[in-house]
């Protein structure tokens, strides 16, 4: 019998989910409501894990709006608050345009995606089953509030 090594997922301490609307005041208000929640969460407004997870969320809730939109169908944020990290996931219904990473130009009109690559640790895009909607995830270091 030879031991194996079982890797752990994970622990998961916190989570948000919300829907919004998939229109600019609906991006404004995850943003606001992430920043909020970072708070709660004892990651202080203008503190650097604060501001990094808002601006990724920023950044793909406007994303979700601009390119994503789909008429009737808002978009989902939800965060998943690990003992060193936050998973950042924001998904649309709109599964024909893939942002693919490392492709983004900024002279194409757009540098979002270029700051979510530079705040987070990795990231990339999930179709879901079915091809209902797309996830597009960022991972971004945080220290246990705990530390």
């Amino acid at each position: 019998m030879h031991a194996e090594t079982d890797l752990q997922p994970p622990v998961v301490v916190g989570t948000f989910t919300q829907l919004f609307a998939c229109t600019p005041p609906g991006a404004r208000r995850a943003r606001r409501l992430v920043a909020n929640r970072m708070d709660i969460w004892g990651y202080a407004h203008g503190g650097e894990p604060n501001e990094d997870v808002t601006l990724v969320v920023a950044e793909l809730a406007a994303n979700a709006v601009r390119h994503g939109r789909v008429s009737g169908r808002g978009f989902r944020v939800r965060l998943l608050l690990r003992e060193e990290s936050l998973r950042v996931e924001v998904s649309d219904a709109r599964v024909d345009r893939l942002p693919v990473p490392g492709r983004e130009k900024a002279d194409e009109g757009g540098r979002g995606l270029l700051l979510v690559e530079a705040l987070a640790e990795k990231w990339g895009v999930e179709l879901r089953p079915g091809g209902a909607y797309k996830t597009v995830w960022a991972e971004l270091r945080v220290r246990s509030c705990a530390d």
